[in-house]
């Protein structure tokens, strides 16, 4: 068995203490001085982005600009249209499910898709495995490992209020896998 033995850089105590501070600041002083430089190093990116967002930023308003100057003004045809064909199309707002009785499917999970437009079980019933996929995909390493192949039969069940039928099945999966 090795023992090693630590003996401080000086007998004297006081020593000793100055010494190890003196090295600590000294440590201090060279990480210090590696994070400026390597910040300093970042911070001269960022501006360079934001001179070059600035350039283009002008560019768009003298584009902007020209272009309202370009354009002279244009009569435009008087046509006669009917009342009942300018009616706005009255929109259903879409009531969101609780994607999460779905199993396998989580808080986080819920607002990806919600993100992507997916709010209801009849919408995530019509979702391609391997969109959904991609979806999880997208948002990373900790999103990847799930397994979306049984999210849409099990979102079809609840869209048809089969909800025995889906527990039932979802005692047998595993986090939304078959196993």
């Amino acid at each position: 068995m090795i023992i090693l033995q630590v003996t401080p850089l000086s007998q004297n105590f006081w020593v000793a203490g100055l010494e190890a501070i003196a090295l600590l600041a000294l440590a201090a002083y060279i990480g210090w001085w590696l994070g400026q430089r390597t910040f300093a190093v970042k911070i001269e990116g960022l501006h360079a982005d934001i001179d070059a967002k600035r350039t283009a930023l002008d560019d768009c308003k003298k584009s902007k600009v020209a272009v309202k100057v370009a354009h002279a003004p244009v009569e435009t045809p008087v046509v006669s249209v009917p009342v009942a064909a300018l009616a706005p199309e009255p929109v259903v707002p879409v009531v969101p499910d609780d994607l999460k009785i779905v199993e396998g499917i989580g808080p986080k999970i819920e607002g990806l898709l919600n993100n992507e437009g997916i709010f209801t079980f009849a919408q995530l019933a019509t979702t391609a495995p391997e969109r959904i996929k991609e979806i999880l995909e997208a948002a990373g390493p900790r999103f990847q490992m799930h397994d979306p192949t049984t999210w849409p039969t099990q979102s079809a069940m609840a869209r048809d209020g089969k909800w025995d039928e889906l527990k039932t099945w979802q005692e047998e999966l595993n986090k939304g896998r078959l196993e």
